[in-house]
């Protein structure tokens, strides 16, 4: 259980997420993965890093019950921070990243693959941003980063979620595939990357940063501000309570604490 890091070839390292029940990440577990994508990006000899996840889902965001559970304002500052440092090093990384999404990507999973260079998806996978259901804001940057503004929006304030396939219309999606395919799938695609020069690459991912129409670092921490004003004004305890009550993740995530 945790974050750790595999090279299953040359040039590619796998840094894959572990926390059951269903990847709703701990403070430490985002600060972990970040370190996890800035250790492989930093190693002269990797040339791509796929990141994946075990379990029902890719990600499901915060561990709200971390949240709930601490006094004070320790665990939500704690949790912005982490996942804003887990989303920069995705986008920092020095070489290209590739995102390996099967099941749910919700919440700071959205954070992780708007921000990756590339998404394989299988074929049961569902993005979307529950925020406004569970009490919170933010990655909508990212989220604008995988689909049109529009049905950003959309999304966003309807706490909807679209489909691999949807997302592969759009674009965002590189290939989608059987989940038994997911890993092979992504290892190919990191195996063409990796296959080029690698100082070429990594000036290849500085130069694409370079000219981001958006500052994804300046744009999510602006979403972050008003994440701490409604749980200043109490909005977001009065929605987590809710949320606690009558959604099946956080019976999941009650099991899990």
């Amino acid at each position: 259980m945790g974050v750790s890091t595999s090279a299953p070839d040359k040039g590619i390292a796998v840094v894959t997420v572990d926390f059951p029940p269903v990847n709703a990440l701990p403070v430490q577990g985002w600060y972990d993965l970040a370190a996890a994508v800035r250790a492989a990006g930093a190693d002269p000899e990797v040339r791509c890093v796929v990141l994946t996840a075990e379990g029902r889902g890719f990600n499901a965001g915060v561990d709200i019950k971390e949240i709930r559970r601490t006094a004070g304002h320790d665990a939500l500052l704690g949790a912005n921070r982490g996942c804003y440092e887990a989303f920069a090093a995705v986008y920092d990384c020095a070489v290209p990243v590739v995102a390996a999404v099967h099941g749910f990507c919700l919440g700071g999973g959205i954070g992780l693959v708007g921000n990756a260079d590339a998404i394989v998806a299988s074929e049961d996978a569902a993005f979307g941003l529950p925020e406004l259901d569970r009490g919170a804001l933010g990655a909508a940057t990212h989220l604008a980063r995988l689909v049109p503004q529009q049905l950003m929006r959309t999304l966003y304030y309807t706490s909807r979620t679209v489909t691999a396939e949807e997302l592969h219309r759009h674009g965002s999606v590189w290939r989608v595939v059987p989940r038994e395919r997911l890993l092979d799938t992504a290892l190919e695609l990191a195996r063409e990357i990796a296959a080029k020069d690698g100082q070429l690459v990594r000036l290849a991912k500085a130069a694409i940063n370079g000219i981001d129409p958006v500052d994804v670092h300046r744009s999510y921490r602006f979403e972050q501000g008003f994440t701490f004003e409604a749980n200043l004004s109490g909005v977001a305890d009065r929605v987590r309570d809710a949320f606690g009550k009558n959604d099946t993740f956080g019976e999941d995530e009650e099991r899990q604490s």
